[in-house]
């Protein structure tokens, strides 16, 4: 994998010309800023700038202004490589606060270690109607210690109007829900995200995860797409690099708001 030409054709198909990631939701261009505009539930952010330093400060300020004019929550997602280089002093000195950062890894579907199955008396079943979604959100909040209303809210509008652009999964112990995760499939590009990935803390250590980053890149082959994306925390990063995912980045959210 050539890393430079694969961060520019990430960046250009997922972020500069990004698509919705759910119903009610749309994407914007504002000069050199690329943002999605969603109701209250939904994300609400800007995913690609190609900011100069001269120009910097006042673009943040309206994109604070914007957003704060809609009554919403927002979240400036930065990149490592994003320029200008002080982009997230920027940030910080305009009022947003920075969540840990996380490592952007990609991986090719064909080569990656995709035969991984679940320990044993534990199997995968896709999410598919409201039942199966409080399992997600059920694992989501007892993995992650937040809380899942959003999560709910968003996969049952894409279950319910984009059926084909995301997969749920839910790792289940006999009846327990033990882990879960999901595939968001872009249309239109060579990438299917990988999301939301966590297993309780019981079962942690045990191969759960691994069966299900497996089991998505099974999906996401099937259905075309070449590449894999994650924003990887510190302790997923080095489970997915021996599964063959490549650093590309780091990405940190930077929040605005409540």
């Amino acid at each position: 994998m050539d890393h430079t030409t694969m961060l520019a054709r990430y960046d250009r198909e997922m972020r500069e010309h990004a698509r919705p990631d759910g119903p009610g939701a749309r994407i914007e261009r504002a000069g050199a800023v690329v943002r999605q505009v969603a109701d209250a539930q939904g994300w609400n952010g800007v995913l690609w700038s190609g900011l100069e330093p001269a120009g910097a400060d006042r673009a943040i300020q309206e994109q604070i202004a914007y957003f704060t004019g809609l009554g919403r929550d927002f979240e400036w997602k930065l990149y490592g490589h994003d320029r200008p280089d002080d982009l997230g002093a920027r940030l910080r000195a305009a009022g947003f606060r920075a969540e840990p950062d996380e490592t952007l890894l990609i991986a090719e579907t064909d080569r990656l270690a995709s035969h991984t199955e679940p320990p044993a008396g534990v199997r995968l079943v896709r999410a598919t109607d409201p039942a199966g979604v409080d399992l997600v959100v059920d694992v989501h909040e007892k993995a992650f210690g937040t809380d899942g209303t959003r999560l709910r809210h968003r996969l049952l509008a894409r279950l319910a109007a984009d059926p084909g652009t995301v997969v749920a999964v839910v790792a289940l112990a006999g009846d327990e829900p033990v882990g879960a995760a999901r595939t968001e499939l872009v249309p239109g590009t060579g990438f299917a995200g990988l999301w939301g990935g966590g297993t309780v803390e019981a079962w942690r250590g045990r191969g759960v995860y691994r069966a299900l980053v497996a089991h998505r890149a099974r999906v996401a082959a099937a259905c075309g797409y070449r590449y894999l994306q994650i924003d990887a925390s510190p302790m997923s990063r080095p489970i997915l690099e021996g599964l063959g995912f490549h650093a590309l980045s780091t990405t940190t959210p930077y929040l605005y708001g409540t």
